[in-house]
């Protein structure tokens, strides 16, 4: 049996979903409004699609605008076509709706911040199952990769609904031992120690470094690596200190793995934010992981002001 070829869509599918919305509402004023665009980008899109076709398909009567012949053959078969894309979408949003929220987070925070938390996350509760995966890139949240995802910036992401879970600040840290040096010996040690610096983090080294009281520190040695995750697993093990957020680390220095090294730290002008789609805003998975990670940070801020 032949399969059948799909036809190749010659023309803009955002110039045929502009003209659908116009001639709805025979209006471009109101196709932009619902289509969240500027009129002019709207009659830009008409015009391409006009001169694609080489068909005029509106015409302007007076104030009014009116469907052309060829414009009123054309807008029902697109009414109907974006009808079933929008039900096919829609069907499949459903079909995610009943399983676990798949969360998607880097593995720094995944590591330090998330995991060691875990022990009071209300798995046995309906409408908390996750099922988690970590990453160094930020996923495609709109194309379903994930349904939810922990980012690091400043909370803007086109799209996406951003609650701040905590803004950060980074220190520097190392092993216990370390961190029982008063702070002119300090100096000398790290001065014979290699730093860990996540590639990531070099400008919020050199603030903290040029804010740092008393003048800033000379390690031996710089070590760049991926991710700040694996230079506090070498400050652990003695190989050195490393730059971090004060915030990841808090976890590991109240269990005695890591030690503060100096009580000054400098803001790096973003935070750690739970984003998802605006489309999930009401979903109750997503609520309740909101609801207990921003619980959560306030319980930790609270913790750390008391301390």
């Amino acid at each position: 049996m032949d399969r059948q070829v799909p036809h190749r869509l010659t023309v803009p599918l955002n110039a045929l979903r502009a003209f659908e919305a116009v001639a709805r509402h025979l209006s471009i004023k109101e196709a932009a409004l619902e289509l969240g665009v500027t009129p002019s980008a709207v009659s830009h899109q008409l015009r391409g699609l006009e001169e694609a076709l080489g068909l005029t398909l509106l015409r302007r009567v007076g104030p009014a605008l009116e469907l052309t012949e060829a414009g009123a053959r054309l807008a029902p078969d697109l009414s109907e076509g974006f009808s079933r894309i929008s039900a096919a979408v829609g069907g499949l949003r459903q079909d995610r709706s009943a399983g676990p929220l798949r969360l998607s987070m880097l593995p720094t925070f995944a590591a330090h911040w998330f995991s060691p938390r875990l022990t009071r996350y209300p798995f046995e509760r309906n409408g908390f199952d996750l099922l988690i995966s970590t990453t160094q890139e930020a996923v495609d949240l709109s194309a379903g990769v994930a349904d939810a995802a922990v980012r690091h910036g400043q909370g803007r992401w086109e799209g996406l609904q951003a609650d701040l879970l905590f803004d950060e600040t980074v220190s520097l840290f190392g092993a216990p031992p370390l961190g029982r040096h008063d702070p002119d010996d300090m100096r000398a040690q790290i001065a014979r120690r290699t730093l860990f610096l996540s590639q990531h983090r070099k400008e919020n080294y050199a603030r903290w470094n040029a804010t740092l009281p008393g003048g800033p520190i000379r390690p031996a040695a710089v070590m760049m690596v991926d991710s700040a995750g694996l230079a506090l697993r070498a400050a652990m093990d003695g190989a050195g200190v490393a730059l971090a957020g004060v915030e990841i680390a808090a976890f590991d220095v109240r269990a005695g793995r890591l030690a503060q090294l100096f009580a000054h730290r400098a803001p790096t002008g973003g935070g750690y934010f739970l984003v998802y789609p605006d489309a999930l805003a009401r979903d109750r998975r997503v609520r309740n992981l909101s609801r207990w990670m921003v619980e959560a940070s306030a319980g930790e801020r609270a913790l750390a002001q008391s301390g």
